[in-house]
């Protein structure tokens, strides 16, 4: 009887599955890690060859950001809302200092992300494990 049982339980009528594939926004980055949003400004000549947090000299030409409070060395991808543009730079370096920012980009990551011009941009940042 319990045989009997156990084969009726197995061949039941299973609901349909559904994909755990998810289609999400390209503005929207993946949840692989801790995701702040805010404003990305970007720096660049002016503090060429400085020094900066992490004791290495600042270039404008390397895919590099300053962040407040995430560990020196720590990737992170930075999103653009506006076109879901990305950019993978290194945190080096501590800022920004200006008000409502949540992240200062270098000159080589805002030019990937088309933000030279505009001077600020709308951005997802999302640490990469």
């Amino acid at each position: 009887m319990l045989l009997l049982s156990a084969m009726l339980v197995a061949c039941a009528h299973q609901p349909e599955r559904r994909s755990t594939l998810e289609v999400r926004d390209a503005r929207e980055p993946s949840r692989s890690g801790p995701r702040e949003e805010g404003l990305a400004s970007w720096y660049g000549r002016e503090h060429q060859g400085g020094p900066t947090a992490s004791g290495e000299r600042f270039d404008m030409h390397a895919m590099t950001a300053a962040h407040r409070r995430l560990r020196m060395q720590t990737r992170v991808r930075v999103t653009s809302k506006l076109d879901g543009k990305s950019v993978v730079v290194r945190i080096n370096d501590r800022g920004p200092y200006a008000r409502g920012r949540v992240i200062d980009l270098s000159y080589a990551a805002a030019r990937t992300l088309d933000m030279l011009e505009r001077g600020v941009l709308p951005v997802f940042i999302e640490v990469l494990p």
